[in-house]
């Protein structure tokens, strides 16, 4: 298994209400791609933290990872939603196996 969370510092413009807007808009998105197994997005409290938004998805291995951000949904969202609000992404990947050779992930 394998984790995906990605950390977003968003535009000084970004609202409130347009932060919901895009966490709503990612789950309806990231959903639509076969490979998330689950999806976790948010806001940071405090709401002047240094990466308010974040994206969080889990899939079966580093493969379904790749297929996921190379799905079309993912890429209209990042087009939709990420692009025009956020300033700065930070990406991390992680596997959820002890043990597990990541070679096989």
């Amino acid at each position: 298994m394998v984790y995906f969370l990605a950390l977003y510092k968003l535009h000084p413009s970004v609202t409130e209400e347009k932060l919901e807007e895009m966490i709503r808009s990612s789950r309806s998105q990231l959903l639509r791609i076969p490979e998330v197994l689950h999806l976790q997005t948010g806001r940071s409290i405090p709401s002047d933290a240094e990466w308010p938004f974040f994206v969080a998805i889990s899939v079966e291995s580093v493969e379904r990872l790749r297929m996921c951000l190379e799905d079309p949904f993912f890429i209209k969202f990042k087009e939709e939603v990420i692009r025009p609000f956020t300033t700065e992404c930070m990406d991390l990947r992680y596997e959820m196996e002890p043990g597990k050779n990541l070679k096989y992930s």
